[in-house]
């Protein structure tokens, strides 16, 4: 998965986790993209600080997920309802019960 987008899912799963500090500069660098230096000259902090800061927020993003799966759960589910998108959009027949059969299976392996 692209860093940034797997930053962004851990963010919206696990970012009120954060302090309010963590959030403003984690949201700051990685969601609005400003440079480390723009945010610790904002902050008054150094530059090393706001980027030991964005490890930091990772490693604990990261170890929620480790914990709780909820990235996994979400990114599993979206794939199973696009499988079931695809399934309706394939079926040519207007047989109702074998559409419902499909659909109940991917449903079960949810």
């Amino acid at each position: 998965m692209e860093k940034l987008l797997e930053q962004t899912l851990l963010y919206d799963f696990y970012g009120e986790l954060l302090t309010e500090h963590q959030k403003q500069i984690y949201e700051d660098v990685v969601l609005n993209d400003y440079t480390l230096s723009e945010v610790a000259q904002e902050r008054g902090i150094s530059r090393q600080g706001v980027h030991d800061l964005i490890k930091r927020c990772n490693r604990i993003l990261q170890e929620y997920e480790a914990k709780l799966h909820l990235v996994e759960r979400f990114l599993t589910i979206k794939s199973r309802i696009e499988q079931m998108e695809h399934s309706l959009r394939d079926t040519q027949a207007p047989d109702k019960e074998q559409l419902i059969r499909q659909l109940q299976d991917i449903l079960e392996n949810l």
